[in-house]
Parts: C-alpha cells; structure tokens; sequence
C-alpha cells in the first residue's frame, strides 16, 4: 500500500514532536504540554501507524514505553522489563464495559459464562520507580528509563520513609522486584511550593515554584544531589513486580500485593478485587467521586486479570499486556489559548482578573474562563492576550490558569496591568498597603456591589428595615425596581405589591419599615454605608470624635487618625470612601429622602458622662429594646460587656435576667433598671 505524502509527513511531524516531549517531561521533568495533550498526539501517530504499517519506524515512539536515560545516573538493565499501560480512550464508565469485553473475546469465554476476575487499583500521577530487595535487603532503585534500561536512583529513593530498607515477615523472595510510583501529596506539594516562594522572595536565584505534584517528585527522584531530594517530601505506593525468585507460589495479582503489604512495602487501601464490567464500572465510578478528596493526584484507575495463569495465557502486545488498562478519568489540566483577559467586580468590591479562554473540556465540563486571582498572581505566572496556558480544573474548584507555555508566545505580547478605575462605575480603585485585592472605592453607586450594599444598608446593627431580606433584594434588584440605595425611601405600595409573593400587607409592613429606617443615629448611618473596615465600633468613635456626618466627610487622613483606633489603613479606606464623588451624591440623596439623625459635638466639647464605665445589659427592658440601650450607653463612653466580672461598673437588669443578675448580686456589682438607665444616662445617678 503507499502512502500519501501527507501521512508521511503527519507522522514524521508526530514522532518529532513526541520525542520532545517525551524528553521535556522523562528526562528534564519539565513537560509543556498536559498528559491529556501529549495523548492526543500519541493516539493520532498510533492510528496513521495501524492505517499505515510502513510508518512504523523502529525509533517511532509507540515501539518504546520512556525516554531517554538521564546524563549522571548510572544505567540500570531491568530483568523484567517495565512495560507500559494500554490506556482506554473511552473516559465515560463504557470504557470499562469495553475492556471486560476485550478480555472475554481474548479468553474465549461465552455468554452466560462465570465473569472474570479482576484488580481494580488507583492510576497514581507520580514516577514509576523499580525497586530491587536481594534477601530482604534494598539493593537498587531505578526508574522505568525506556522500559529496558533506567537511571540508578536508589541514594534518592532512600530517603523515601516509606520505601522499605529491608523487608519483614516470612517467606520473603531472595529476589524481588517491587515496582510501583513515586509521587507526592498535595499538602505536601503546597507546603514545598510555600516554601520555593520564600526563597524567591529572598532573592535566591535558580529556585522556581512547581507546575503540578508529579512534575516536583520527579524532579526530586532525578536530582544528582541526595541531599537535595530528601528536602523533598516523597511517598510510594506499590501495584505491581518485576522479577521474583523463589519465595512463594502465588496464584493471582492480588495475592502478590497482600503478600508485599506483609513485608512492609505500602500497597494503597483502594486496591480491590472485581467480578465482571459491572463492578468495574461501580469502582470507577466510586474513585471519580473521590477522587477530588484524595490525598493526591490520581488521573484514572487500572483494571487487570487477576489470575496469574490468565495474564500469562493472554501476554503482550508490543509495549502493552493484553491483560490490563489504563481507565482514566476526565483530564483535570488541558492546554489552550487566552482569548482576553477582563476585571470582574465582586460584591463587596474586590477585583478579579479573569482570562477568557478559546473553549476547552476539561474536568468533566468545556471551560472558557479561569480565576487569575489578582493581579500578583497574574503577573507572578506571567499570563498575557495570545499565550497559550495549561489549565486545570479538578472537582467543583474553579479553573485556573496553572502555567504558561512561554515558546507559543507571540511577540510584542504585553503583561496584564489592573485598571486604575472600576470597569464597572468608573470610581477609583485602590490596593491597601499589605493586601492582594485591589478594591473598587464607589461602594454605593457601583452596580456590581449593589446587592451587598443594599442588604448591609438593612441589617439589623445598621438601619434596621425589618423585612428586607436577600431574596427580595434580589428580586428588585434584578426587575430594576432599585438601583441605588436611595431608590428604597422611594418605594411606593404598587409597586412592592407587583413584586412575586409580595402581597398588600407585606408592602404596607416595608414602607412602614423604611419609613421607621429615616430616623436613626449617626452611627448606625455610618456602619450602614459599608466603608471598609468600619464597622460598629469605629463608626461610633467616628461619630463621638467629630460629632456630625460633614465633619467625617471632609476630614482629611491626619485628622482621620487622631479618632481611637483608627490606624492608616482605616484611615486611607474612610478617606477614599468620601473622596468618591459617587458615593457623596447617594449620601446626599439619602438626606434629601428623609434619613437624619442627632448630631451632636465633637468629642473634644462633648461630655461623656460613663467615660471609662464597664455596663453589662440582661433580661428584657420595659421600652428599650437591647441595641437601644447599647446605642445610649457607648454613646455616653460606656463598654458594654458581655459577661459580669469585678470590673463591671453596672448591671442593668430587666424581665426574666438571668444568671448575669445572680453574678451581679454575688460580687456587689450595683444593678439598675430602665429608670436607674436614664438617670445614669443623665448623669443623676
């Protein structure tokens, strides 16, 4: 048969490229392609190969299962060679079925036959690793290399707590060969990644941080340096052996397995034993859902005949055993291309740059945009328009970019910048001294926060409007019944009653509520407004310090900070707040709705008659509810404490008090009620 020049040329462009990669991921552990990727590529030379068996050069990858030896380990044969896995394509559960199929047409097994038994295990992301024992005794560690020849790794392998110096138990072969992955856990992997950081930070040179768990293992296992790999944290799990001689006479895979558990060597809990594609099916499914909960990466699961003598009756196909496979799950890393990259305004005003991504399936889902998180992190990975990125998703977390492949760069790409102003409202954006997230300063106006502000404006501790809650925020929000904080002091009754589930008395309780709102106390006001880092303690000292709102608004950061407990951060964030023309406009127009409340003197003028007082409130007051009474005492330069101690100056006692009262009573604390609250208010008492 010939062949088309344009199949010659397929497969001479597939094998080159597949050798590089094979040497950027075997040999310099620095692959820039994900697995999913570099199996596309395989699949599509293996397929020109099968149409066209002439392409199937001796040097072609499929003829061979690594790559080359790594310069400064010394070679190691194996006596058993480390074959590969054959991987099946189908990801769904049918690959399964598939597969059980295949060994039954194999086996010649008919319909109505007993079902075969399998191994199910766990497809480890890591480094396949060989390790020698002669008597029990650790002699040798080697990677797979190119299945026949691999690197001597054993001064690095040793420092693996996990690998065992020397075996226990009876029965112990003069000669075993464990074969299994290296690999590294996840909170390990953050923990080393954590600490690559620092490094950097520190100005040390030729450090880097690490793509993904089995890219850091692997370059753990190949460092010259034994000294080096034992600062990386490595674990091992065993699934399989290459040469045995003597010891005992096993008849099935997972009798071998158990039998390697006994001598000490790690063999994952989730090995387990299958009868037939239904519970092969049921084991994939059941690693896939927990998968994401694992300690580390697994990127599918192998299924294998049980049966020693069944393995040996089925054999191999060039690089693969007949009697086993690959099932993987949905790839969690796929490579494509940054379309754009936009800044998204959160509720409570953080800004998030987001890259826009030509569609991509991975994880289970098409993706089409992936969190850069800030702008750190986004210049830290360097992500501009035009690269080309590997993204990852695993489980319900959201994608993110995970690297960047600089060679597909294009030229005259320009690093991501964060706009100086919200892309939402225009307002100015600030990033605070020390933080990550850059915020948008225009919280009342900004349309992305409105929500937020509206629900903050409401609760309880600020304005008090009983009965606006999250679900109906939402809903006026969404019809455009309120854009803006004042929009709720202009409500009217038919418009409320035209809202879902809202009927006439509802309405009327809202308005009743909104119209109650307008009389409130500056503090409260203050709080409501949602000022980052105000909350109800500092909007208090705000309005005991200056007295009235005007006052607040024009103070410049120097007069911000003489206010108690008000450093340069809060100071920055109160100042910014009301130097946003925006956010001026809405205050205003909430004046002009009716909202006021009781200024009074600045500090300096105004006397606080329980300066320097400790009150504890309990039981329930005749007229005063209890955010009441703790607005009027902090008012009058109280603390109000939560619990009696020797140091309260005052119990104010209501209906039903409880055990505050008797702690009271038992240490002499004077208690008052409502009446004995006034007049202490009023300095009388």
């Amino acid at each position: 048969m010939s062949i088309p020049a344009q199949a010659q040329e397929r497969a001479d462009a597939l094998r080159e490229l597949l050798h590089h990669h094979n040497y950027r991921y075997y040999v310099l552990d620095q692959p820039e392609i994900p697995d999913a990727e570099y199996d596309r590529l395989f699949r599509e030379l293996q397929e020109l190969e099968a149409r066209y068996p002439a392409l199937a050069t001796p040097d072609s990858p499929t003829q061979r299962v690594g790559g080359a030896v790594l310069e400064g380990f010394a070679k190691v044969r194996h006596q058993v060679p480390m074959l590969s896995i054959r991987t099946e394509t189908d990801i769904e559960p049918s690959g399964a079925i598939s597969f059980d199929a295949r060994v039954r047409r194999e086996l010649g097994l008919q319909e109505g036959e007993p079902p075969v038994e399998y191994v199910a295990e766990l497809k480890f992301d890591g480094l396949a690793i060989s390790l020698r024992y002669e008597h029990g005794v650790l002699v040798q560690a080697a990677t797979r290399g190119d299945g026949e020849v691999g690197e001597d790794v054993t001064q690095n392998i040793r420092t693996i707590g996990q690998v065992p110096l020397k075996l226990q138990g009876a029965h112990v072969p003069p000669v075993l060969e464990v074969r299994g992955e290296v690999y590294m856990r996840r909170d390990d992997f953050e923990r080393l990644n954590e600490q690559q950081r620092e490094k950097i930070a520190r100005g040390a040179k030729n450090e880097k941080t690490f793509v993904n768990p089995r890219n850091a293992a692997a370059g753990a296992v190949r460092q010259l340096d034994p000294a080096i790999a034992r600062q990386r944290p490595l674990s091992f799990y065993a699934y399989g052996w290459g040469e045995i001689a003597g010891g005992p006479a096993f008849r099935t895979h997972y009798e071998v397995l158990q039998a390697m558990k006994g001598w000490g060597v790690p063999v994952s809990d989730r090995v387990a034993i299958a009868h037939g594609a239904e519970d092969l099916v049921k084991y994939h499914q059941a690693v896939g859902q927990a998968r994401d909960s694992l300690p580390f990466d697994i990127d599918g699961v192998v299924y294998k005949v049980n049966s020693l003598a069944l393995q040996q009756r089925m054999g191999f196909v060039t690089r693969e055993p007949r009697w086993a496979v690959a099932h993987k799950f949905p790839a969690q890393e796929q490579m494509t291309v940054v379309e754009s990259i936009a800044v998204y305004v959160g509720r409570t005003g953080k800004l998030t740059p987001v890259a826009h991504l030509k569609p991509v399936f991975v994880g289970g889902v098409t993706v089409t945009n992936a969190t850069l998180h800030n702008e750190d992190e986004a210049r830290r990975k360097d992500v501009r328009v035009g690269d080309t990125v590997i993204v990852r998703r695993a489980g319900d977390v959201i994608p993110e970019v995970v690297a960047v492949v600089p060679d597909k760069r294009a030229h005259g790409a320009k690093p991501f910048a964060m706009p100086h102003v919200c892309p939402v409202c225009g307002s100015a954006v600030v990033r605070e001294e020390g933080e990550v997230d850059h915020r948008c300063t225009g919280g009342l106006f900004c349309s992305a926060q409105r929500k937020f502000s509206i629900l903050h404006f409401a609760q309880r501790r600020a304005m008090d409007i009983e009965g606006l809650g999250e679900k109906l925020v939402d809903q006026m929000v969404d019809q455009k019944v309120i854009r803006t904080l004042p929009d709720l002091y202009r409500l009217g009754l038919s418009g409320l009653v035209a809202l879902e589930r809202m009927g006439e008395k509802s309405a009327q309780n809202l308005l009743a509520a909104l119209e109650k709102s307008k009389h409130t106390t500056l503090p409260r006001f203050l709080y409501g407004l949602g000022i980052r880092h105000v909350g109800e303690s500092t909007a208090r000292d705000l309005a005991l310090h200056f007295g009235g709102l005007d006052a607040i608004m024009d103070a410049d950061i120097e007069r911000l900070l003489e206010v108690p407990d008000v450093g340069p951060v809060v100071a920055e964030s109160i100042h910014a707040f009301f130097r946003e023309r925006h956010n001026r406009e809405v205050i205003e127009q909430l004046r002009a709705c009716g909202v006021h409340w009781e200024e009074g003197e600045p500090a300096a003028r105004a006397p606080k008659p329980l300066t320097g007082k400790t009150v504890v409130l309990t039981g329930t007051l005749p007229t005063l509810t209890r955010d009441e009474a703790k607005d009027l005492l902090e008012a009058a330069g109280a603390k109000v404490a939560g619990s009696v101690s020797k140091k309260t100056d005052y119990v104010i006692a209501g209906a039903e008090a409880g055990s505050k009262l008797d702690k009271a009573n038992e240490l002499g604390v004077p208690v008052l009620d409502e009446q004995g609250l006034r007049e202490l208010l009023d300095g009388r008492a």
